[in-house]
């Protein structure tokens, strides 16, 4: 068996929006997952792209995907990534495609000099919470996330 990582193209967006959706069901967020292939294409592959994403293939076959864009920390006067998605399709799990997605991550990290690699996970998903564990993952749980979207983001966005 053999396992690929490598970008994304843009005839991958079918892939992504299909990895976005079975992430989405896998974290009971169906009702959320509202991104489409035309979104993918303008935000992956347009002029400037703001977000990146490689394809984990083992023996030919798509099985998980990062997506990640760059981040900045004013405390420590660099850039990290932030990487919004990980995923492997479940038959694939424990074949250490997770972690070689995390790993080439932190490569490229290492290679860009940047001062940190950050995520979140679900409280409640525990197999994730000790898999990131295991790979030196250190939970923030002095941080709470805020949000704010929708009809709140109108509201606050408005002139």
């Amino acid at each position: 068996m053999r396992l690929i990582i490598r970008s994304v193209e843009a005839g991958d967006a079918a892939l992504i929006v299909k990895f976005i959706a079975d992430l989405a069901a896998y974290e009971k967020l169906s009702h959320e997952a509202r991104a489409t292939e035309a979104d993918i294409v303008r935000d992956l592959f347009g002029a400037d792209p703001k977000v990146f994403c490689e394809i984990a293939e083992w023996d030919g076959r798509p099985v998980g995907f990062t997506l990640w864009f760059y981040i900045y920390s004013t405390f420590q006067g660099r850039h990290g990534i932030w990487l919004e998605d990980l995923f492997v399709e479940p038959d694939a799990r424990g074949l250490g495609i997770g972690k070689a997605l995390l790993v080439n991550l932190a490569q490229r990290c290492v290679r860009e000099g940047l001062g940190r690699f950050e995520w979140a996970v679900l409280d409640w998903n525990a197999p994730s919470i000790e898999f990131y564990k295991s790979q030196g993952g250190v939970l923030q749980d002095e941080w709470t996330k805020v949000r704010v979207d929708g009809e709140a983001l109108l509201r606050l966005g408005q002139p």
